[in-house]
């Protein structure tokens, strides 16, 4: 018997295996597929690499803005594809190997709740083997969803599985959906020279960010060329074999393929939840967030199919950090989710930790705000990235309650926020620390110093 069975191998699975190592407690980590579950293999790093790739090609396209004259380049759709490769391969490796040397158990097969401890595998070859185990960590990750009328066909109309891997850069996409995932492939594809559509039915991008991190983003988009289509929806397309036709009230929309990207589900309709009473709403298991215990107390679950948290491979580490402590000492390591920095890679980035400024009026508090522009900062001007912000969230003579970056390298910069959101820090004491000059994180410490009252610049 196990002390622990994992069923998925994603960032929440194979977190919970690696950090079970530190209590000495034997895992059996059960996989269908390979090791790193979407955010590795199709997700978060196939999808950054990409993105890399194609920030690269826009700064050389305007390399001679800065006195460095090249021919016009052109992009290389397989080598940027065999790079992410190359990069997704290297790191399933090393997890593979590092779970090997943390004498984790790896078992092929489609783990499934059995009753009474144990989990049933189904392996490739029909065969099944029983597992037992004192706990067990459902961390079975999740899919993409789609809306009737566009379902996935893999060629004219695919999910961001199917992107990942399209054979040539297709010349003309409609993105619906422009949240995280649509505005990351929007902004990618329309910088190496593909014509974008984005729909959504809501009035912005990325809703629920805030307003002032959207207009950034908007403004980028507009100079990309993307062609946003906001506040509408789609109707049924017309899909023959080499192009799809939406339309949108009186209009049409014709490309080459449609990226839907409204979303993912949760993948536990077949791990028999019922067998052991396992709570669960559309398949969004319900948890103790201070321990990740499921209704049945042996039982925890972790990641994309937790209800009401983020679907966040980092949420799934501090998960499963959650769940294996529990389970190893019976004290609880809760995740605080109003500490959790959100990153939409576009280009240019968009980061924020805690509460809007809108989610923070809706809580009840008393709000002041500030903002910082990066268009008087040094560094800023030295990069050609000026159209940034930052602004912070803060109670009414009272502490930090959240902040949003948004510019070059807003996925780096929101930490020094996380931090200062997290312990509850007041304005006055998170703005007495100094930063270097020139940086682009000068405008945080501008908009923290205008937050405490006493602004400089």
């Amino acid at each position: 018997m196990y002390d622990i069975a994992v069923i998925g191998g994603g960032p929440g699975g194979y977190a919970a295996a690696l950090f079970a190592h530190n209590f000495g407690l034997s895992v059996a980590l059960i996989e269908k597929d390979r090791i790193g579950g979407t955010c590795l293999l199709r997700g978060c790093i196939p999808a950054k690499a990409l993105i890399q790739s194609g920030e690269v090609f826009a700064t050389v396209k305007s390399a001679a803005e800065f006195g460095v004259v090249t021919s016009d380049p052109t992009f290389d759709w397989p080598v940027a594809l065999e790079r992410k490769t190359k990069v997704v391969e290297g790191l399933v490796n090393g997890l593979a190997g590092l779970l090997k040397t943390r004498s984790v158990d790896m078992i092929d097969g489609f783990g499934s709740l059995a009753g009474d401890g144990k989990v049933n595998v189904t392996h490739d070859d029909g065969s099944t083997t029983e597992i037992e185990a004192r706990a067990i960590i459902i961390a079975t990750g999740s899919a993409p969803s789609t809306i009737p009328g566009y379902e996935i066909n893999g060629t004219t109309i695919v999910s961001s599985d199917e992107a990942l891997d399209w054979d040539a850069q297709p010349s003309r996409v409609a993105i619906i959906g422009a949240g995280v995932i649509g505005c990351e492939f929007a902004s990618f594809l329309a910088d190496v020279g593909t014509e974008v559509h984005i729909f959504e039915v809501q009035d912005q991008l990325v809703p629920g960010m805030e307003p002032e991190a959207e207009k950034v983003l908007s403004r980028a988009f507009r100079r990309k060329g993307i062609k946003m289509h906001l506040g509408v929806g789609v109707g049924q397309p017309t899909t023959s074999e080499t192009s799809v036709v939406i339309p949108v009230g009186d209009e049409t929309v014709e490309v080459d393929t449609v990226l839907v990207a409204v979303g993912r589900q949760p993948m536990t309709e077949s791990i028999n939840l019922d067998a052991i009473g396992v709570s669960s709403d559309r398949g969004f298991i319900s948890v103790d967030r201070a321990t990740m215990q499921t209704s049945a107390s042996s039982v925890y679950a972790v990641g994309d199919i937790v209800a009401g948290t983020p679907q966040l491979a980092h949420v799934a580490f501090a998960e499963a950090i959650a769940a294996v402590t529990h389970i190893a000492t019976g004290e609880t390591a809760a995740v605080d989710y109003n500490a959790v920095p959100m990153v939409v890679y576009t280009h240019p980035e968009i980061a924020w930790v805690g509460r809007t400024e809108a989610a923070a009026l809706a809580d009840g508090f008393s709000v002041e705000t500030t903002e910082h522009g990066m268009r008087g900062v040094g560094r800023a001007i030295i990069q050609g990235q000026t159209g940034g912000t930052v602004k912070i969230v803060s109670e009414t003579d009272g502490q930090l309650l959240g902040a949003t970056v948004a510019g070059p390298g807003a996925g780096e910069m929101i930490h020094e926020l996380m931090y200062a959101v997290g312990f509850e820090a007041l304005p006055q004491e998170a703005a007495a620390f100094i930063h270097a000059h020139p940086t682009i994180s000068e405008a945080i410490g501008e908009a923290l110093m205008a937050s405490a009252g006493r602004a400089l610049h």
